[in-house]
């Protein structure tokens, strides 16, 4: 599993520097069909996310190879279209497989049966994900270039089909099926998911997260580092290069922590540690302190990232994981599509600096609602109701 989740991400991060190339070169693309991609892309992933837990009860682990394979045949059909309109279209379907890979993904190491190993599970997959794609990105540019322009796309497909391979054995072993009367075609499903305690915060602070991720530290980090500390693009490459190695050491950490002190004692605090990392940004402008504060934002936001999934896997019953995954998905892709919206808007109506104020606001509120989710989550487990 953690061997497709790396190649998945191979894929998508070769694909990621290269894109935008590709589009002007093929298309002529301005700046706005350029940044219609990405939209598109979230919005696949978004519309399929939450349907892909609920048929996984029904159609089991092979959604994930077809997640995969769909994906391959939108990189080869996307190489042959001549049109931008079709491009598109062929984007957003890839969002769809992307869905039904990372839905099964996710699903798949909450369902460990040792629960007091979820935490260090979520965070191997997440870790698999960084490296995937922090390699794809360092190699994209030199395949479009030394290679061909379409090179990205072929060496996306066939890393697509060897992720498949790798994981068709474990694919076919029968899964447990859910015991919930109803099936999985019954959409009231959902509305127990979200009766359980915790899992409406646990949503609301994995989409705060993203969209600061997508809609601050991706697209404007490089940007202030650039306009307001003067520094250049390589050093600006070094500082985001920083920031990823600091997600990548803290991932391990926060989930391993979460199992031995409790989700919750590990979630807060680090939610208050990235506001303060976050909101004081601004007012730094030495590279060299900056390259450290780059260091540990990263670090912040990689302690909290698994934690949400984790918690919703420990407070929903097995039978209902999918489901639950699914909509936790649902929500991530609502911030990867909003954040970057609003954050934009907010760096171009007011200030550059208002959105990292902004963020910081952000996440010293979720962390309040987590506090106050804490009690209710700590009664549901006293109860039985969850699996830790």
């Amino acid at each position: 599993m953690l061997a497709a989740a790396f190649l998945f991400n191979l894929g998508q991060g070769v694909l990621r520097p290269s894109l935008p190339l590709y589009l002007q070169r093929s298309f002529t693309a301005n700046y706005r069909m350029v940044t219609l991609i990405p939209v598109v892309f979230g919005a696949g992933k978004w519309m399929a996310s939450l349907p892909t837990g609920y048929l996984l009860d029904r159609f089991g682990r092979p959604l994930m190879i077809w997640g995969l394979l769909l994906i391959a045949i939108i990189d080869l059909a996307s190489i042959m279209t001549s049109s931008y309109s079709v491009f598109l279209g062929f984007r957003a379907l890839g969002g769809v497989g992307w869905a039904m890979f990372a839905t099964v993904a996710t699903t798949a190491m909450v369902s460990v049966p040792a629960v007091q190993r979820r935490g260090r599970a979520v965070s191997l997959l997440l870790m698999s994900e960084t490296a995937g794609l922090l390699l794809g990105s360092a190699v994209g540019g030199w395949l479009y270039q030394s290679v061909a322009a379409v090179g990205p796309f072929i060496f996306e497909a066939a890393c697509m089909l060897v992720a498949a391979v790798a994981v068709g054995r474990w694919a076919a072993l029968p899964a447990a099926r859910s015991s919930v009367t109803g099936g999985s075609h019954d959409w009231r499903l959902l509305r127990t998911v979200l009766r359980t305690p915790g899992v409406l915060a646990m949503g609301v602070t994995n989409a705060v997260l993203i969209a600061i991720q997508a809609g601050v530290l991706v697209f404007l980090f490089p940007l202030y580092l650039a306009n307001r500390v003067g520094v250049g693009p390589e050093a600006v490459g070094f500082f985001i290069s920083v920031s990823v190695l600091g997600r990548l050491l803290a991932l391990w950490f926060g989930g391993s922590s979460s199992d031995r002190w409790g989700r919750m004692r590990v979630l807060i605090p680090g939610l208050l540690i990235y506001a303060a990392l976050l909101g004081s940004v601004s007012v730094l402008k030495h590279s060299v302190v900056l390259g450290f504060w780059s260091l540990a934002i990263g670090a912040a936001a990689g302690l909290v990232a698994p934690l949400p999934t984790a918690i919703i896997g420990d407070q929903v019953q097995p039978s209902l994981q999918g489901v639950a995954i699914g909509w936790l998905r649902m929500m991530t892709d609502s911030g990867q599509i909003v954040g970057p919206l609003v954050m934009g808007a907010l760096a171009d109506g007011v200030d550059l600096s208002t959105p990292f104020l902004v963020g910081s606001a952000l996440l010293m509120m979720v962390a309040g609602q987590c506090r106050r989710q804490a009690k209710a989550i700590s009664t549901s487990l006293s109860a039985g109701q969850g699996d830790a």
